[in-house]
């Protein structure tokens, strides 16, 4: 009985034990990502549609285009190639608060039937919020853009992925200039 009042009062508050529930120390977090999650998805929300119109504009075809309605936060750029797939995966990774040193390769995954590139430098390991990218280099040849936990690191994030297709000739700086 000692030890489970101990272990109560070490996991919640002290003077308050059951009486608050376990929380596991993780009750701040919680209610910070309660705070914070209108802001970010509506970042990352943001993004995906930066990214449609840009990828639309160039003649990609992106799903779900520029002026459907969302309904989550992933968007869908159909590159048409292996290259262009592999190459917007290493503009995601550039951009990567974590890990953007690392140039992400396609591989045998279990459960695909084709080698599949991901990308991301996440603070959460796995985390679908934060910035990343990942796609099977099969055709179509699409790519799956997701996340940024603000609008500028999405904007960043495309921005990296136009880099380096423009750098490999899969897209030309020409295309990219607007009147």
């Amino acid at each position: 009985k000692e030890c489970v009042e101990r272990a109560a009062f070490r996991l919640t508050a002290p003077g308050l034990g059951k009486e608050l529930g376990a929380s596991l120390g993780v009750n701040q977090a919680f209610y910070q990502g309660l705070f914070l999650a209108p802001q970010v998805v509506s970042g990352a929300l943001k993004g995906a549609i930066f990214a449609a119109n840009i990828y639309e504009k160039l003649g990609f075809e992106v799903v779900p285009n520029s002026t459907e309605s969302r309904h989550d936060i992933i968007q869908a750029v159909v590159l048409g190639s292996p290259e262009g797939v592999i190459k917007f995966c290493k503009g995601i990774q550039a951009a990567a608060p974590v890990d953007s040193f690392a140039d992400p390769e396609p591989w045998a995954m279990p459960g695909y039937d084709s080698d599949v590139i991901m990308a991301a430098g996440a603070f959460v390991q796995g985390s679908s919020i934060e910035l990343s990218a990942d796609g099977p280099i099969k055709p179509p040849y699409a790519v799956y853009f997701q996340g940024g936990i603000t609008w500028y690191h999405s904007k960043f994030g495309i921005m990296m992925s136009l880099e380096k297709l423009v750098e490999s000739g899969i897209i030309r700086k020409a295309a990219l200039i607007t009147e």
